[in-house]
């Protein structure tokens, strides 16, 4: 059966944390849906109940038989031979045993009918570049992105009904991902992907979000519910502007009932005093009006009260772009200015060099200059080269003076052993006090309770919010932004926020990145690598 029907289904962490809770949803035959939601979730964790990985605490999941599951972080397997991430070794086992001789009942019943199984898997590693991988090689010799095609390739080697996909583009390059898309998009298995890459989003025609109000289904692409999602958000931004005015007229009413009472109170003892009405009498008196005062307070209070929190959650519901803004000053090096010139450059060893031409090309202050090539292709020495952490093997590369803040998915700027505030701390060159610097961290969605987190607990996402949050405490704007793959590993919300930061900055930007989508969202205008610098 290859509908998938998650029914009910509740996750609860061992230390007892809820995850989520009374999960409902369908996924018809042959689909192609979409899972998203913010990192947290537990978009993974529900991919790995569907295919039965993981226990829930309560629910059932119906359907979804003969299920090809490929995770996120593949680390786990390094151990593993490509046959056993192929989920082929038994069967590759069994038939060279029958050939080597052994006609026991044991091989004949592993391999069944798939006398072709070992040549149906190199033919699958070759349909997806793998031509050099052997079935008994470990993964861990493989790249990330080798790693990631030699589970795609069991796909082909296999044909499930159900196919469940975790962050697949993660390390794929251009080429990879276009397959991949043609995988999912024409082949005839229901498809549950969970990705951040709005490319592949936008070729799927339903999205189920996930997140802490349960899930919620979205008929269309990426870019309708972006839609659907921002018009949720001008009501948000609407209701926020109302409450306001509602909390300010509320206050106002109190404050001018708090004042004719007291007026009325003072008038009121003026007048016993001039009657001669007796003091006991006059306390009992006072003592009432203040309790007409007291409760007049209480009711204004309490509907202050309540504006706030409705107030409070309609900030609440707004995106993270929405309440935090990332504001970097402009580069002080004028526009136009020669950053980094490089003459028939290239880089290897004796005779063995890593492009079969040399590279010719420019790049002036202003621009938005992207590596662009194949997983291999050089694309990480190359911006050692630009950086001045390499030397040309040959010809010549000259650089100009200029400041840069290199940015990666590792976010290597971080020390991991320090506390959020620790590290918030280390760049307050400003010497911004306690209070500054935890209004900022709130401002970048760290709250008070993450403020002693260890940097190495935090998600991809926190990781990178942080290093922007540290840098605008810092006051430390680059003239160069370089981005080495720093959309990889993060939901949708955190590449929006670094999108809009890279986006408003007035520099040079040089990134690396395999997601295309983000890289014209930065105004990426210009590509250099595979031996020419093409226009986009």
């Amino acid at each position: 059966m290859s509908e998938i029907i998650v029914k009910q289904v509740t996750y609860v962490h061992a230390d007892r944390e809820s995850l989520f809770q009374n999960i409902s949803f369908s996924v018809p035959s042959g689909s192609k849906v979409a899972l998203i939601g913010n990192n947290g979730s537990g978009k993974s964790t529900l991919l790995k109940i569907i295919a039965r990985e993981l226990l829930p605490e309560s629910g059932e999941i119906i359907g979804a038989e003969n299920v090809y599951y490929i995770p996120q972080h593949m680390g786990q397997f390094n151990d593993w031979s490509v046959a056993e991430a192929l989920r082929v070794d038994r069967k590759i086992k069994a038939l060279r045993a029958i050939l080597a001789g052994d006609a026991g009942e044991y091989n004949f019943t592993v391999l069944g009918d798939d006398w072709e199984i070992e040549e149906r898997s190199y033919a699958a590693l070759t349909d997806w570049d793998l031509s050099n991988v052997y079935l008994e090689q470990k993964m861990s010799s493989l790249s990330g992105g080798e790693k990631t095609r030699v589970f795609l390739a069991g796909i082909q080697v296999h044909s499930p009904d159900v196919i469940l996909l975790d962050e697949p583009t993660n390390h794929l390059d251009k080429w990879s991902r276009g397959k991949l898309y043609d995988l999912i998009c024409l082949g005839r298995a229901t498809v549950l992907v969970v990705s951040h890459d709005r490319v592949l989003l936008n070729r799927l025609f339903s999205m189920l979000e996930l997140g802490n109000k349960g899930i919620t289904l979205y008929g269309g692409n990426f870019d309708f519910y972006k839609e659907q999602k921002e018009m949720h958000l001008n009501a948000l931004r609407e209701q926020v502007e109302e409450k306001q005015k509602e909390l300010r007229l509320a206050k106002k009413i109190a404050r001018e009932a708090a004042e004719r009472q007291q007026k009325r109170e003072v008038r009121g003892e003026k007048q016993s005093l001039r009657k001669g009405i007796p003091r006991i009498m006059m306390n009992t008196l006072k003592n009432k009006a203040e309790r007409c005062t007291s409760k007049l307070s209480d009711v204004h209070a309490e509907k202050i009260d309540s504006i706030s929190t409705t107030l409070s959650e309609s900030r609440a519901s707004l995106s993270g772009v929405e309440q935090m803004k990332v504001d970097f000053n402009s580069s002080q090096l004028h526009e136009g200015k020669i950053l980094i010139s490089a003459d028939g450059i290239n880089f290897g060893y004796q005779s063995e060099m890593l492009w079969e031409e040399v590279l010719t090309f420019q790049i002036k202050s202003g621009e938005r200059v992207g590596l662009d090539g194949r997983n291999g292709s050089g694309k990480t020495t190359l911006l050692k080269l630009l950086l001045g952490q390499l030397e040309p093997t040959k010809g010549t590369l000259t650089r100009a003076d200029f400041k840069y803040v290199y940015v990666d998915q590792e976010c290597s700027i971080l020390r991991n052993e320090l506390t959020v505030y620790e590290q918030a701390e280390c760049f307050n060159e400003q010497n911004f006090p306690e209070h500054e610097l935890k209004m900022r961290l709130n401002r970048f969605l760290f709250p008070r309770e993450v403020w002693d987190k260890p940097c190495y607990k935090l998600s991809g996402g926190e990781r990178m919010r942080l290093v922007f949050c540290c840098l605008m405490i810092g006051n430390n704007t680059p003239d160069v932004f370089v981005l080495d793959e720093p959309t990889n590993n993060l939901d949708i919300l955190n590449i929006e926020i670094i999108t809009s930061a890279i986006k408003d900055f007035r520099g040079t930007v040089i990134a690396v990145s395999h997601d295309r989508y983000f890289m014209e969202e930065i105004m990426v205008n210009r590509y250099i690598l595979d031996s020419v610098s093409k226009s986009v």
